[in-house]
Parts: C-alpha cells; structure tokens; sequence
C-alpha cells in the first residue's frame, strides 16, 4: 500500500477504530529488516515512545520523510534528531522552557516565524532550520552534520565561537545520541549502517 494512502487511514483512525485496514498496524512498528524509510521511523518512534500508538507515529514519520527529502536532508539525521528532541512528541515541554516536537523555544520560535504547538509546523521549521546550517556548514566542517546539531543545540554563536562543535557537555553528549538513532534508522533501512557516517557519536572534535 503507498505510503500517502496508508496516512489517510491512519489520520481517520480514532473516527473508526475497527476499520479493517487497522488491523495490521502494529506490524508497521515490527516490520523485518531491512524495511522501508517510513516504516524504519515508525519503529523507531514507537519503540522510544510508548506514549504514541503506531497510527499516530506512522503519520508522524511520513511527514518528517518528506520533509527531509525536500531539506535535502538525510532522512535519518532529521528524523534521530526529533528522536532525541522530543521522542516525536507534539506536546513534548522541557525543564528549559523548549516546547513541542521539535523543542523550539518560544523566542526562537517567534524568530523564525514558527508556531511551536503546531507540530507540522514546528516539523517544518526544524527541517528548514536544520537544512540551512547543513547546506551552511558543507565544505567548512568535515561534518557538516555534526556541526548543524551542535547549532541546534547550542546555537550558531557558539560553532562559530569555536570553529565546530562547542567544548559543552551537554552539546557533544547530543550529538552523540542523535548519530546511535541515525546508525539504528539506517540499518533498519539497509541492514547496515550505510547512509549514517562511521562510528557515529565518536571524533567529535575533529571538525
């Protein structure tokens, strides 16, 4: 079944709960490897978060696929870093004030035009966002992945105080969780990690 069909099921699902094309949901979550790319995120989101049922990480995963195609993005880097952001969660809130599913915070929201309780748009502001300090930093930094997460996280400001990534805890031990999801995607996609870079999490200081 396409992917786009399968989402309009899934969108209609709390409307008709018995609707027969439901039944085999949860075997989006469980799919052999190697899978496709939407179903590889649906796993990997219902497996973080408990929280979300297949259905509602199924619609979740597509839009972050389609987005990171249209960032030109690697579907795995973006959708690793929701992961980590958020667990996909829209409601997600922070101790620090970040909200939603891409953990925006209310300033930075407003300064980048995003509404932050809207989750496809807060998604879409994320993709573009984080598709700018890629496209930024290609040719700069070796990884020019590892430098947009460092941006993310700890703002431009502080790659460019550095040349890379910040000497912050916090920032590396981020980076280095988003590339271990990025490997998971990845090898559920292909059965190894392929489109991940190399003993992700690890160099970090080598920008």
């Amino acid at each position: 079944m396409a992917v786009p069909l399968l989402e309009t099921y899934a969108e209609s699902w709390r409307a008709s709960r018995r609707a027969s094309v439901l039944r085999g949901m949860r075997l989006v979550a469980d799919a052999p490897v190697p899978t496709v790319r939407t179903a590889a995120v649906t796993r990997a989101i219902v497996r973080s978060n408990p929280r979300l049922a297949p259905p509602e990480a199924l619609i979740l995963a597509t839009h972050a696929v389609a987005l990171a195609d249209v960032h030109h993005l690697n579907f795995g880097f973006f959708c690793a870093t929701l992961l980590q952001e958020s667990g996909f969660s829209p409601d997600a809130l922070s101790s620090a004030g970040a909200v939603g599913i891409a953990q925006f915070t209310l300033d930075t929201a407003a300064a980048y035009g995003v509404d932050p309780f809207d989750w496809r748009d807060a998604m879409a502001g994320a993709a573009e966002l984080l598709g700018s300090y890629v496209h930024q930093y290609e040719g700069i930094y070796a990884d020019p992945y590892a430098a947009a997460l460092a941006a993310y996280d700890a703002g431009p400001g502080a790659v460019a105080t550095y040349h890379g990534i910040p000497p912050y805890a916090e920032t590396r031990e981020y980076i280095a969780d988003v590339y271990l999801r990025w490997a998971r995607m990845a090898m559920d996609v292909g059965g190894q990690p392929h489109d991940a870079p190399a003993n992700p999490g690890r160099g970090l200081g080598g920008l």
